[in-house]
């Protein structure tokens, strides 16, 4: 090879040096940063699937955090109408503690009064406060609005959820078949001709009672209604004093008279039972869940409850409603498609109860359903009070159950794969890396070296002038 001042290996070395020290930069660059794509040049197409891949889990994040947010919202308004419910089961024990009039003075029956007044100044003021975020959950404010309701046909309408999507949605309801009650016409047609005992089974309870020859059916039919808060049976004796009829206070098949003879007159006072029959309902076409005159209803994203009026029972026919708007919405995934709905009406003292037994707020002193006035029927209104507090608390637990929590669920696990794929197209492999960098630091260590005997050559020329 000649010997000349332009030197080419020193050249090649130096592009070398330069292409090799670069592509250290790149391997610092990515272990300092544990990221394998730091520029669009590092990997084009990845860095698009990167930017989509981080902008789902953004969305995702967010879903997650809604998603524990609504689930303490729910868990907020669950744990206290749990202490609603443990005060209303207090006050259906003092009213029917207190139906026994004949064991108790009047000091204990004022008591137990004050008692009552208390527990519902208490579930009033727990109704008022519960709130979260200074957004208060049970006073009605998140209730799901209805219009066009006909009060002669339809009352206590529950609204728990509705389409999210949707404005409005008309309700068409039809009655095919009356609810009837649990029913012993004419049961007896004439006085005992011995001292006689019954057993009177309601839904309610059972309670005896004790008959004496030749008592009157009018005195019978009164020793029945004294027990009607314990059996849930009420009793009448038809004009002339010739006959005695039995009927259960409520309707449905769950309601049932059923009489027993137990001793004396058995001929006259037999063994006899009957039970009632629910309504026979269809809301917008589909047969409706009847429990005797309450109706539950879910279709199309709409879920509600509401009780048929005795009127309407026995009229039949139809009628139709709206429901509107209102509620609380809440976002359950990424997408603006997966928001619900569910609503959750004012449970204060004067909502809770039915149109048909009466309401708690009348059970306080002075009401017309206080302990001094009718402690049978409060005990009445307590229970239909609970039902409302437990229908209510089993739609906002299912909610949160089935929706809110699978809904957190599920989006943690697309989280944890969106970060695995996240990690797959741009995380560095520290192991690579490594192994690049000690491979590029002997290629420098050369390069340099060979960069020093190439340099010689310049030399070599200098000697031949010398």
């Amino acid at each position: 090879m000649a010997l000349t001042v332009t030197n080419i290996n020193t050249l090649s070395l130096l592009n070398i040096l330069n292409r090799t020290s670069a592509a250290q930069s790149n391997t610092l660059t990515r272990l300092s940063t544990g990221l394998r794509i730091n520029r669009g040049a590092d990997d084009p197409a990845g860095l698009i699937a990167l930017r989509s891949v981080e902008g789902e889990l953004t969305s995702v994040d967010a879903a997650i955090t809604s998603n524990q947010r609504t689930d303490a919202i729910l868990g907020v308004a669950d744990g206290a109408l749990t202490e609603v419910a443990s005060l209303l089961t207090e006050i259906r024990s003092l009213a029917s503690a207190s139906a026994n009039s004949a064991g108790l003075t009047a000091a204990e029956l004022s008591a137990n009064q004050a008692q009552i007044d208390n527990a519902i100044e208490s579930i009033d003021r727990i109704i008022g406060t519960t709130s979260f975020n200074c957004k208060k959950l049970l006073d009605g404010s998140l209730g799901i609005n209805v219009s066009g309701v006909a009060g002669a046909n339809i009352s206590d309408v529950q609204v728990f959820n509705r389409s999210s999507s949707s404005s409005s949605s008309t309700i068409s309801v039809e009655v095919t078949a009356a609810a009837e009650k649990g029913l012993l016409s004419s049961y007896a047609t004439t006085s005992a001709s011995t001292a006689t005992s019954i057993s009177v089974q309601g839904k309610l309870g059972t309670a005896i009672i004790d008959i004496s020859a030749g008592e009157n059916l009018s005195s019978v039919a009164a020793n029945i209604n004294a027990a009607t808060a314990q059996t849930g049976v009420v009793a009448s004796a038809a004009s002339g004093n010739d006959a005695l009829h039995l009927t259960s206070q409520d309707y449905g098949t769950n309601a049932f008279v059923r009489v027993t003879a137990i001793s004396g007159d058995t001929t006259n006072y037999t063994s006899s039972n009957d039970s009632g029959a629910d309504a026979s309902v269809t809301v917008n076409g589909q047969t409706a869940a009847v429990d005797g005159l309450e109706v539950n209803f879910s279709s199309n994203g709409v879920s509600l409850a509401f009780n048929l009026t005795t009127t309407y029972n026995q009229a039949t026919g139809s009628t139709s409603f709206t429901v509107t708007d209102g509620g609380a919405t809440f976002q359950l995934g990424t997408e603006t498609s997966t928001r619900s709905t569910i609503g959750i009406d004012g449970l204060y003292s004067q909502q809770l109860g039915s149109a048909s037994a009466g309401y708690l707020m009348s059970l306080k002193s002075g009401g017309t359903n206080s302990l001094l006035n009718d402690p049978g029927q409060a005990a009445a209104i307590a229970e239909a009070a609970a039902s409302k507090v437990a229908k209510v608390s089993g739609r906002i637990g299912g909610f949160q159950k089935f929706q809110v929590q699978t809904a957190l669920r599920s989006m943690n696990s697309t989280k944890t794969g969106l970060e695995t794929a996240r990690s797959v197209i741009g995380d560095a492999d520290y192991a690579t890396e490594t192994a690049a960098l000690n491979r590029q630091n002997v290629l420098l260590q050369s390069a340099i070296s060979l960069l020093g005997l190439a340099n010689q050559q310049s030399a070599q020329v200098l000697s031949l002038l010398r």
